[in-house]
């Protein structure tokens, strides 16, 4: 797959770049050697210095590097903004909490003395998708860099620019040379990097096959990976939720980056007592969504990021009707420049079902009802995904049942799921292994080594 810029609104081709061959290969990661055997050494108040620095950058120049998302993804202009907003905010929970979160750890034991201490390992390598082509990646890079591990970057093949532009902002930061780099590859040539011995461990975010794929090559060279994959969230709503704020947040859920985020609302699991008010409102509101140009202040859902997903989204509904599902709204491509789909909503959807069983990385609502709370978890854990779930109700007791019992990696009352720099993120099962994020994050990287003196 060529390296590519592609307009999602329109279908344009905006820029294409060469893949780097061997010789660019092997130049990078000789200077990401070179660049971790100083940078490692670096004392936290310097590298926090330069990480506020990147943070200044985004947030001076945020609407430029939005537009550049914009265009190469299809991610409205305003959420874009709201993107590069939220990489600065990282950069700076991270330059003012990463020593903290570092400092050797006192241990009681029979030795004069014993603490375990936080090492960063070396250059890391970072395979990251194009739905949030910044948020991603400084998500990875800012607790990484303050770690004192240098980044690889192997972005999504259309994302180059977004790719470049991130390079570059740790560049004029003030980063020695080599400290963020990115390659310019095609997949294929991911597994070298994998076996190369500069390259000490790799984070993925991405699909479950993608990530199956890289977490067994990384297994063979016994290498540390974490991997956040796809999910199936499911949207549960019990009777003593509000309704009015419950359908909005639900819209917003599922259809944020145009239904293209792995913590989107996937699956609707609605008490029969509010179901029907529920369907009528949730449906009214996907129907009166504006469709348009990502740029238009205006809009609400943009474009896909590319034909082959919008295929993919297209694809899954028509098999899922096939199999019993019933469509309420939707259901079609929008016929034009760019890649739209119709905001979607589908009710009695089979249980083996592409819409039950798979994840659909689109504007594509399946709803379900059920009795109790108990019924609720029972359907919201039959999946092989556990990334993170959305449940709405002001019982305390089915509060703490749901924040028990679901099988995810994240639980969210009364609240849509989002990343925070604050908290860890990641799933259980098929959604991946490993956190972002947090305390936890910037740990995933370390040697935590053990320190015993007599």
């Amino acid at each position: 797959m060529a390296i590519a810029s592609i307009n999602p609104a329109t279908g344009e081709k905006l820029k294409e770049f060469p893949a780097f061959n061997g010789s660019e290969i092997e130049t990078r990661l000789k200077r990401a050697e070179q660049a971790f055997a100083h940078h490692r050494r670096e004392p936290f108040i310097k590298r926090a210095e330069l990480m506020m620095a990147a943070a200044a950058l985004l947030q001076h120049e945020k609407e430029k590097f939005a537009r550049i998302i914009t265009l190469e993804m299809g991610k409205l202009l305003r959420a874009a903004v709201e993107e590069v907003e939220k990489c600065a905010r990282g950069c700076r929970y991270y330059g003012e909490n990463a020593q903290r979160f570092l400092e050797d750890e006192p241990a009681q034991t029979n030795a004069a003395r014993s603490y375990v201490r936080y090492e960063p390992l070396g250059p890391l390598l970072a395979i990251m998708p194009w739905n949030f082509p910044f948020w991603q990646v400084f998500r990875f890079a800012a607790p990484s860099l303050m770690a004192g591990n240098v980044g690889l970057l192997k972005h999504a093949a259309n994302v180059p620019q977004c790719a470049l532009a991130i390079e570059q902002i740790f560049c004029r930061a003030g980063f020695d040379e080599g400290v963020f780099q990115t390659l310019l590859i095609e997949a294929d040539q991911v597994e070298s990097l994998l076996v190369d011995p500069r390259v000490k461990a790799v984070t993925l975010t991405g699909s479950e096959k993608a990530g199956s794929a890289v977490a067994s090559a990384a297994a063979r060279e016994i290498k540390k990976s974490v991997l956040e994959l796809g999910g199936s969230d499911p949207f549960i709503v019990m009777p003593s939720a509000d309704l009015k704020t419950t359908v909005n947040t639900a819209v917003r859920a599922r259809t944020i980056n145009s239904g293209q985020s792995c913590i989107a609302a996937k699956r609707f699991f609605i008490a029969e007592k509010v179901y029907e008010d529920f369907v009528r409102e949730f449906v009214q509101r996907m129907r009166a969504l504006k469709i348009g140009d990502p740029l238009d202040e205006t809009t609400e859902i943009g474009p896909l990021a590319s034909e082959q997903i919008l295929n993919g989204v297209h694809e899954q509904v028509q098999k899922s009707i096939s199999a019993g599902a019933k469509l309420l709204t939707g259901g079609n491509r929008i016929h034009g420049p760019g890649f739209f789909y119709e905001p979607t909503v589908l009710v009695n959807v089979p249980p083996e079902s592409p819409a039950f069983r798979e994840e659909v990385f689109g504007p594509v609502a399946s709803i379900f009802r059920v009795k109790n709370a108990d019924n609720a978890i029972e359907l919201a854990n039959d999946s092989t995904f556990g990334l993170a779930a959305s449940v709405w109700t002001n019982d305390p007791a089915e509060q703490e049942v749901f924040a028990s019992e679901l099988e995810t990696g994240m639980v969210f009352i009364n609240a849509m799921v989002a990343s925070d720099p604050r908290l860890p993120f990641g799933g259980v099962k098929r959604s991946g292994f490993g956190r972002e994020l947090g305390p936890h994050g910037i740990r995933e990287f370390t040697n935590a080594k053990t320190i015993w003196i007599s």
